[in-house]
């Protein structure tokens, strides 16, 4: 004779959620919560930074935005891979320096003759390519790759650190640049170049005063090409890791490496290709900053920089273990971490507070990310 048991009752049925908590997970998980943190951080901050909210601050701000974005790209589709670019600020300033030799209009002997670069790359009568600003482009992408691809290489293939292969090419390039122009800057830039940095299509007009207190007015460049290539770029980045297979195939990688090898992703070739990615992102990115300041610079990507950009793809929300990356969440990072940036200078802070303040918001960054790791496996 067979008794039949019953479901045993519950014990107790788990207490709900606040609604407050609901609200607050909802908004941890949300792919807009840095921007509301950014609007929020900038509401509170107006009242007392009165400059902040100045139309010539956010043009200022907007100019900032576009070519550490551009850099951020590439670095956001290396982290989801799990792993990180050092060599993005190297890559900078030496297709930065090497872009500028190549089409100047002029070299001034007194500056450049000691260089390694005089009379190979440029002379009195400027670069091999003077005012060719699509050749000087192009071999600037070249460069970048090439850098991206020994980079790539030596990790998939060979296996090594990620952080030590381009911690290597950080500082090796970094030299090399330095060493082509004896640390010295290349101006005389073609109009054509210096306009893909400042040139602007949509600005305003501010009334402004001078020490005389006679009425001047100034251009504020709210638009300009540097945003155009920048929204180009991360649109076509943004549709690359969403709707494609190779997108598919970073977030595999970074999510678990062996279990994409079995499903039969081409690991090491999405690894090779994604370094390239990076770099090329870092070569728009100098040219962008070098546009802007006219000239090219060896050490444009030297100090606090990389420190802006891991800081801005962090903040985003892009994991720092890999498998979780979006190009939206980069774009609200590059704004909130460009915001922060902004607002710490306004408070005349020395620049070791401000790389305090920034590495302490990176490092509450990372917590964050645990955070919703953490809330993701809870609902599951």
């Amino acid at each position: 004779m067979t008794t039949s048991v019953g479901p045993t009752p519950p014990i107790g049925n788990p207490p709900a959620a606040s609604p407050l908590r609901r609200v607050l997970v909802r908004a941890l998980l949300s792919d807009w919560f840095v921007l509301w943190l950014s609007l929020a951080y900038f509401a509170v901050l107006v009242p007392f930074l009165p400059t902040l909210a100045l139309p010539a601050n956010l043009a200022n701000l907007l100019s900032n935005a576009w070519p550490l974005l551009v850099v951020a790209l590439g670095q956001t589709f290396v982290m989801t891979i799990g792993g990180i670019d050092l060599s993005q600020g190297a890559v900078i300033g030496l297709t930065s320096t090497l872009g500028a030799a190549l089409i100047a209009t002029a070299g001034p002997p007194e500056v450049l003759s000691k260089a390694p670069i005089w009379g190979l790359l440029i002379s009195e009568g400027g670069g091999v390519v003077a005012g060719q600003v699509w050749l000087g482009v192009l071999a600037m992408l070249i460069a970048g790759a090439l850098v991206g691809l020994v980079n790539g290489t030596l990790i998939a293939w060979l296996s090594m650190p990620p952080f030590m292969v381009t911690l290597v090419s950080m500082i090796t390039i970094g030299a090399f640049a330095i060493w082509l122009t004896q640390s010295e800057n290349i101006r005389n830039l073609p109009e054509g170049y210096v306009a893909l940095g400042k040139g602007d299509l949509v600005s305003i007009y501010l009334g402004d005063k001078d020490r005389s207190d006679i009425p001047r007015r100034e251009l504020h460049t709210l638009i300009g090409q540097a945003a155009v290539i920048a929204t180009a770029l991360a649109v076509a980045l943004h549709l690359l890791l969403e709707r494609t297979a190779f997108g598919r195939q970073v977030v595999a990688v970074g999510a678990n490496r062996r279990a994409a090898e079995i499903a039969g992703v081409p690991v090491k070739r999405t690894i090779v290709l994604v370094f390239v990615l990076s770099a090329l992102c870092a070569t728009v990115g100098a040219l962008l900053y070098s546009a802007r300041l006219e000239a090219g610079r060896p050490t444009l990507g030297e100090g606090s920089f990389l420190l802006d950009v891991i800081g801005a793809t962090v903040i985003g929300g892009t994991s720092l273990f890999g498998g979780k990356g979006r190009v939206i969440w980069t774009v609200f990072g590059v704004i909130f971490f460009v915001l922060l940036s902004n607002s710490l200078n306004l408070m005349n802070l020395s620049s070791f507070h401000i790389d305090m303040v920034k590495g302490g918001v990176i490092l509450a960054a990372a917590l964050l990310d645990v955070a919703r790791t953490q809330v993701l496996r809870g609902s599951t």
